[in-house]
C-alpha cells in the first residue's frame, strides 16, 4: 500500500474560539469540556500536517528541500515522537515501545556557522515503519487525553498544559513544512488547483504617526492566564516613544526597485556579516524569486507565477535591514510593533482589529490560502492607527534580538525550547503568515529566526524614529 494511503486524515474542524483568545477557556467548568476543545484542536492540527505530507510523492519524502534542515522523512516521524516523548513518557510515565524512534525523531536542527547535516537517505527508516509508529502513538495519546485528570498537582497536566504544547507544536510545523515544501521540486509534489489572487495595485504606502504610549509585551503568569510558551512570560509594560511606521508592508514592486538600483551591490547598506553572506552565496534577489532573463517569477507551492508586484516581499532579516537602510529608515522593534498593532488612544487591544477572535475578514491566515494576497486586502483587520496586515500574509521581521523577558522561566519539561536560541543571533518576528493557525495569533506570541534564513514567509515594514 502506498505510504500516503496509510496516513489518517481527520475531518476539518473550526478552530475552537476557547483556545484562541485570552481567558475564554478559563470559563470551562469541567475537564470534559476542556477535553472536547483539545480533541477538536488536536484533530484539526493532525489533519493539517497529514494533508501536507500527502502533497509529497513517495520518491520525494527522502529529499532535503532546505539544506539547513532535516530530510522530509524526519518530520514524518517527528510530530508523533514529540507527542510521545512529551505526553506519554514525561507527563504519564509510559514505557516506550520504540526507544530508537523516540530518540531519532526527537529534535530538529538549527545549524550555525555553515554547518549542514550530512546524513544520507539510506540512513532513515522506511515510510511504512514510521507510519506504524505514528499510528500507535496517536492511539496512546488519544487514550491519555480521554482518561487524563487535569490538576495543578501535576504541572504538566494543569489545565491540559502538555496537550496545548503538543497541539501548538504541530500547528507550527504545519507552517514550517509548508515553506520547506515550497522549495521541493514540482515533479516531487502532487499538484493542487490553486487560484492565483489578483495583484492589481490597490493601495499606496503611506507613513502613519504613532504617538508615545505604553505597549504590553508577553503574558502575566497567573492561574487565570491563557496558554503561552515560556518565552511569552513574564508580562512587560514598556513606554514607547513616538515614531512613524509604514501603513503597508514593503511589496515586491518596491523591492524590485531596490534591486534595479543596485541594492545588492551597495556595500554600505549591509553589515559586514550580511555582506559576507550575500557575497559568498552569490545572493542577488529574494529566495522566493526566480530569475528569467530580465524578469522574475514567484516560486509558489505548486507552480511559478509572474512576480505579483503587490504582494509583500519575503526576505531574510538581513535583506530587510538593507532595504530599510536604503530608504533611510529601520525595522521596527518588538515594542514598536506592539504599539502600532495593539495600541489605541485608550486601552490596548488583544488583536489589531479589536478584542474579538480572528475571523476570515481580519487577514490572510489559518491555512485558507497557499499564497500571500496583495497588501491592504483586509481593511477590517487594520489596527486602531490604521496599520494593515499586522497579522496574516507573512510574519513581520523586527530589529529586536530574541531574548528572555525579565522573569523568564524555562519549561521544566522542555528546557531548550526558547533558551537554546537566546544566543544573540536570532531576531523576533511578530504576526502570522497565510499558513499560520489562528490559535497562534495571540498578542504575546513570538517567532524567531536567524538573520540569514531566507526561507520563511517573512515580510517587513519600516519605521522612522
Amino acid at each position: 500500500m502506498a505510504w500516503k494511503e496509510l496516513i489518517l486524515i481527520f475531518a476539518q474542524f473550526d478552530l475552537p474560539e476557547g483556545l484562541t483568545s485570552s481567558g475564554q477557556m478559563l470559563s470551562e467548568k469541567t475537564d470534559e469540556k476542556l477535553k472536547d476543545r483539545l480533541r477538536t484542536a488536536l484533530s484539526r492540527a493532525r489533519a493539517e500536517t497529514d494533508a501536507l505530507f500527502q502533497i509529497v510523492k513517495a520518491r520525494g519524502v527522502y529529499e532535503r528541500p532546505i539544506a539547513e534542515r532535516h530530510r522530509i522523512i524526519f518530520y514524518l516521524g517527528h510530530l508523533e515522537a514529540f507527542d510521545w516523548n512529551m505526553i506519554a513518557q514525561q507527563a504519564f510515565g509510559m514505557r516506550s515501545f520504540h526507544p530508537s524512534f523516540d530518540k531519532l525523531f526527537a529534535f530538529g536542527i538549527d545549524p550555525v556557522d555553515g554547518r549542514l547535516p550530512h546524513d544520507a537517505a539510506a540512513d532513515w527508516p522506511s515510510i511504512d515503519e514510521i507510519l506504524e509508529y505514528n499510528s500507535r502513538v496517536r492511539k496512546s495519546v488519544d487514550h491519555l487525553l480521554d482518561t487524563a485528570v487535569f490538576s495543578s498537582v501535576h504541572p504538566m497536566l494543569d489545565r491540559g498544559l502538555i496537550f496545548h504544547v503538543a497541539i501548538e507544536h504541530r500547528f507550527m510545523h504545519a507552517e514550517t513544512l509548508a515553506y520547506m515544501f515550497n522549495f521541493l521540486p514540482y515533479d516531487l509534489k502532487v499538484p493542487l488547483p490553486v487560484a492565483v489572487p489578483d495583484s492589481t495595485p490597490s493601495v499606496r504606502n503611506r507613513r502613519v504617526e504613532i504617538p508615545q504610549g505604553l505597549a504590553t509585551l508577553g503574558l502575566r503568569r497567573s492561574p487565570e492566564s491563557p496558554f503561552g510558551w515560556d518565552n511569552e512570560f513574564e508580562e512587560q509594560v514598556v513606554d514607547v516613544p513616538a515614531f512613524s511606521i509604514d501603513a503597508y508592508n514593503v511589496t515586491n514592486r518596491e523591492f524590485l526597485r531596490f534591486i534595479d538600483e543596485g541594492g545588492y551591490q551597495q556595500r554600505s547598506l549591509w553589515t559586514q556579516p550580511g555582506w559576507e553572506w550575500i557575497s559568498t552565496n552569490s545572493i542577488t534577489h529574494p529566495k522566493f524569486w526566480v530569475p528569467h532573463g530580465d524578469r522574475f517569477s514567484f516560486r509558489g507551492m505548486f507552480s511559478e507565477v509572474p512576480l505579483p508586484l503587490e504582494w509583500p516581499v519575503y526576505v531574510s532579516h538581513t535583506e530587510a535591514s538593507a532595504y530599510a537602510r536604503w530608504v533611510g529608515k529601520a525595522l521596527p522593534t518588538e515594542a514598536q510593533y506592539h504599539r502600532a498593532a495593539f495600541g489605541t488612544p485608550g486601552v490596548e487591544r488583544w488583536y489589531p482589529w479589536g478584542n474579538e477572535g480572528p475571523r476570515p475578514e481580519h487577514g490572510n491566515f489559518d491555512f485558507r490560502q497557499w499564497t500571500p494576497l496583495p497588501v491592504g486586502s483586509f481593511p477590517r483587520g487594520d489596527s486602531a492607527f490604521g496599520i494593515s496586515d499586522l497579522m496574516g500574509n507573512g510574519w513581520e521581521w523586527t530589529s529586536t534580538v530574541f531574548h528572555p523577558f525579565p522573569g523568564f522561566e524555562r519549561f521544566p519539561f522542555y528546557p531548550g525550547y526558547s533558551a537554546d536560541f537566546f544566543d544573540g543571533n536570532h531576531f523576533v518576528l511578530k504576526g502570522a503568515s497565510f499558513r499560520t493557525s489562528s490559535m497562534l495569533l495571540r498578542r504575546s506570541f513570538r517567532n524567531w529566526f536567524q538573520p540569514y534564513y531566507p526561507n520563511v514567509y517573512g515580510k517587513f515594514r519600516c519605521v522612522e524614529n
